[in-house]
Formats: C-alpha cells, structure tokens, sequence
C-alpha cells in the first residue's frame, strides 16, 4: 500500500503530492480499507488523549486477613491478652493471632494443631488465614467444583478417611484437612503460601 501510495503521489497528474491522492483512493473498487484504517487512526488519537489524563497513585495492595485481624486487636487493646508478636527474617513485625473462641471450629483447629506436630504460635496464623478464605471455617461450604467443607476437600467425600460423620462434623473435617497439609505442604503457613501465590492450596 506504500509503495501504491508513493507512485501515486510520484505520478499525480496535478503536482500536488499528497493532496493529489484523493482521486487515487477515490479510485479504488468498492475498498473500505481506507475508511476503516482512517476510524481506527482517529480512535487512536482518541485513546492516547483519554490516557493522558489517567494518573497512578499508587499500586494496589493484598491485605491479609490476619493483618486486619492483628490491627483491630491492637486498637481494641486485645492484643494483652493473649496476643504475641514477633520479628520475620525481613525485619518486619508478625502479629501472632490469639487463640480463638471456645466451642468453634477454629477452637478445634488450634487444640488440634500440636497433634500433627505443629507449633500453635507459629502455625495458628496462617490456618486461620488459610481456612477463613477457603470456607468461613463453615463445615456446609459448598462451592461448584466439588469442594466440600472446612478444609474445602475435593471432592468432599475423600474426608470419609478421617470419619463417616466428614458432612457434618468440624472435627472430623479439620482432621482430614491437617492431614492433608501435612502430607502436601508439610504446614500450615506451607499451604497458605501456595494459596497466596497461586489461589488454592
């Protein structure tokens, strides 16, 4: 098309150059190539001046639950009873989740946690994290791929290993799913990782 466009505009009878090549393109049989790259162009034009008026303020953050969940314990003064911290290896401060409520899941979670092995201050954290997004720690949890329960088992009916009650009893669930860290991540703060970085664990 350049190279048509340029003897064209050599050839225009008018000495006129580029003007000259209207007649040209007027030419053409029955062709909208001209048009449709002439809309494109001016929505183009129209794009890179819409996009300089758009500024970045600043790239978008996770939050993590426990962070939130640390930040309205320290402004609620929860954070003396029972609450601890420490210092990761990048210096920055973890807040440690306190021990939940008596006759919950997460109750059952945490007593169940030095079971397998796992330290409560170190792990409780991230099983909490863990299993807030992946179920509200809701025995019933349901979702459309098969998932079932606390610790979202798919299928559901693989939880039978840890008790026929899997449908309906968190302790049987919550049994199952440490199993199941145990033997894949190794942790609990193993399997939150993959589930940050990937979005299922």
């Amino acid at each position: 098309m350049v190279v048509v466009a340029f003897a064209a505009y050599k050839v225009s009878p008018n000495g006129k150059g580029a003007s000259g090549l209207a007649p040209f393109f007027d030419a053409l049989p029955h062709s909208n190539s001209i048009a449709l790259l002439e809309a494109e162009r001016e929505q183009i034009i129209v794009m890179n001046a819409a996009a300089g008026t758009l500024s970045q303020a600043a790239k978008p953050t996770m939050v993590s639950p426990s962070s939130v969940m640390a930040s309205a314990a320290a402004a609620s003064g929860a954070s003396d009873s029972g609450g601890s911290s420490s210092s990761d290896s990048g210096g920055q401060q973890v807040v440690q989740a306190a021990a939940p409520d008596p006759g919950t899941a997460q109750q059952i979670g945490y007593n169940m946690l030095p079971s397998f092995g796992y330290n409560q201050t170190t792990e409780w954290t991230c099983l909490l994290d863990l299993w807030n997004q992946e179920s509200g720690w809701r025995y019933d949890a349901y979702n459309p791929s098969g998932a079932y329960g606390i610790p979202q088992s798919l299928p559901g009916s693989k939880m039978a290993s840890a008790g026929s009650d899997w449908q309906t009893d968190p302790t049987t669930q919550i049994k199952w799913g440490l199993g199941y860290i145990q033997s894949v991540y190794g942790t609990p703060c193993g399997a939150w990782d993959h589930e940050v970085a990937d979005g299922w664990y």
